[in-house]
């Protein structure tokens, strides 16, 4: 299979990338803004007993969309690799087919579970496979370099999940109603998404022929997103389990910190992921992207300690404690955007058996954790230890591994 050839200057190289990430990062911003904004009218409009039951939803249906995260990587590989997009769309559906399956089979178990009404748990779960369809056609955009065009598209389904929820709670609806508005305006998204592909529509590249990808491709990257989104939230489920009350909520605090640090330089990835599908350009992206989340990430460390006296100010003298380690947390969170760009490029390359490394460094996470000292510091020392471990083993074996 030839590969098109990418001529650039450095300077419109860099610019390309400022202006891809910049319109990612804006869209990424507006859909987070809108999924947080849900929580305001929810909370006061169902009160606490219907927002406690909204809220669980919510969550649940983070598990449906798993799928999704790791089908658009694999339709985008897939389309740099050459395979036309009117070839990968039947992947997604098959995707969105036995992602509608499972989440029919766990309607029940996740409503028994959650003591929810089976109603409301149904339509929790039914942006799962809707949401399969739309990430084909952001794969496809993020596939082309059409960063705009995506980040248009993912601030229409940010908004389209929120939207319809709000308007129907504003007329009084229940949980099972705005969670179903919520699936609808998905649908929308998807379907608008699909119009802004097929409008700039280009001949995809290479002779690809011979290729063949399944749902077995997105299964593999799909243990790999999800062993990253376990990384990212491991340790704060054990700190709540293992630490005092007061302790688990001062370690809760930080955490945000590690969040933001993990979640804002997330369109150096998106942008730099298709470079990385491409054999030539593999190693050069995976080096550009570490070395541009290196730099987000010093600044970020460096705000966190000079913003570490305001945190009693703000959020109260209880957390006290734990303003000295801001730095620190936000220090986890950058390692832990560095350890996903590496293993975006396992993902890229399709070696996703070198997941594994993450894997391990699960397990050796929740064992560090569970044997250190009892309090915020024992905890945050242990996490951050080992995903720095795991992160060095895993960057060696991606910048060290030739790829095909």
């Amino acid at each position: 299979m030839t590969l098109p050839k990418r001529e650039a200057t450095p300077n419109s190289a860099t610019w390309r990338f400022l202006t891809g990430a910049g319109a990612v990062t804006a869209g990424s911003i507006l859909a987070n803004i809108a999924a947080y904004l849900l929580h305001l009218p929810a909370s006061r409009w169902l009160g606490p007993e219907g927002y406690g039951a909204f809220a669980a939803l919510l969550s649940a249906q983070l598990l449906v969309a798993v799928p999704s995260l790791a089908l658009q990587a694999v339709v985008a590989r897939e389309l740099v690799r050459g395979i036309p997009g009117d070839r990968l769309r039947p992947l997604g559906r098959r995707v969105a087919l036995l992602v509608a399956l499972i989440a029919a089979l766990a309607v029940a178990p996740v409503s028994l579970f959650l003591d929810t009404p089976l109603a409301a748990t149904a339509a929790a779960l039914a942006p799962g496979p809707i949401l399969c369809l739309l990430a084909t056609e952001q794969g496809l955009l993020q596939g082309a370099e059409r960063f705009r065009a995506l980040g248009i598209v993912l601030a229409t389904a940010g908004a389209g999940k929120v939207v319809p929820a709000v308007a129907v709670l504003a007329f009084g609806g229940g949980v099972g109603a705005a969670l179903a508005a919520g699936a609808v305006g998905v649908a929308l998204s998807w379907l608008v998404a699909a119009r802004i592909v097929a409008a700039g529509r280009r001949t995809s590249p290479g002779d690809a022929g011979s290729s063949t990808v399944g749902v077995a491709s997105v299964l593999a990257a799909g243990q790999v997103q999800l062993v990253m989104m376990a990384l990212t939230s491991v340790d704060l489920l054990l700190a709540r389990a293992l630490l005092a009350p007061e302790d688990a909520g001062r370690y809760a605090l930080g955490a945000v910190a590690a969040k933001a640090a993990f979640w804002l330089p997330q369109a150096v990835g998106t942008v730099l992921y298709p470079r990385m599908a491409d054999p030539a350009g593999h190693r050069g992206a995976v080096r550009s992207a570490v070395g541009v989340l290196l730099g987000i990430g010093a600044v970020v460390v460096a705000a966190a300690a000079v913003a570490s006296p305001l945190v009693p100010v703000l959020v109260g003298a209880d957390y006290q404690p734990v303003a000295g380690y801001l730095w620190a947390f936000a220090a986890l969170g950058v390692t832990l955007s560095v350890l996903q760009a590496f293993l975006l490029a396992t993902i890229a390359t399709d070696r996703t058996v070198e997941a594994t490394i993450a894997w391990c460094g699960l397990v050796l996470t929740v064992a560090a954790v569970w044997f250190a000292p009892r309090d915020v510091v024992g905890v945050l020392a242990a996490a951050l230890g080992v995903v720095v471990v795991t992160t060095v083993v895993a960057g060696w074996r991606a910048l060290g591994t030739r790829t095909a």
